[in-house]
């Protein structure tokens, strides 16, 4: 197994400089899921606000990313069922896809409410809005 790093990802998706496209496509076209990729949690957080941010991607484009590299069976990605949850719900909602992960990581420990001074974050369920404190 080989763990794929954000730039990767984006160059093999977005293909904005050539070269480094061709090698990020050569390299995952040696995948097999006998020898896959590995995609960490922190990459999908990192690769979802990159093409939002950085590219202008919609969340349904992103999130139907997410489902397709979830699919492959030349990719393993750490917390599968919560990337899955995460980008459906970011297709829906307005709350980012980095808030979903937070909390369905929080879910996962056990974790009943998610603290936070976040407004979009707080709408998810779980989540509570912390008040700031006055002097």
């Amino acid at each position: 197994m080989i763990a794929l790093d954000t730039n990767v990802l984006v160059r093999y998706l977005v293909a904005d400089d050539e070269r480094q496209a061709q090698s990020a496509r050569a390299l995952l076209s040696t995948l097999t899921p006998d020898r896959p990729g590995f995609v960490c949690r922190e990459v999908s957080m990192e690769l979802s606000w990159v093409l939002e941010r950085a590219y202008g991607f919609s969340r349904d484009r992103i999130a139907d990313i997410f489902q397709d590299l979830v699919a492959s069976e030349e990719l393993h990605i750490e917390a599968a069922e919560d990337v899955v949850r995460a980008a459906e719900g970011f297709r829906r909602g307005s709350a980012g896809f980095s808030d979903r992960m937070i909390i369905a990581a929080a879910r996962r420990w056990g974790a009943n409410e998610l603290y936070t001074f976040d407004r979009q974050a707080a709408h998810l369920e779980g989540a509570v809005l912390m008040a700031e404190a006055t002097s």
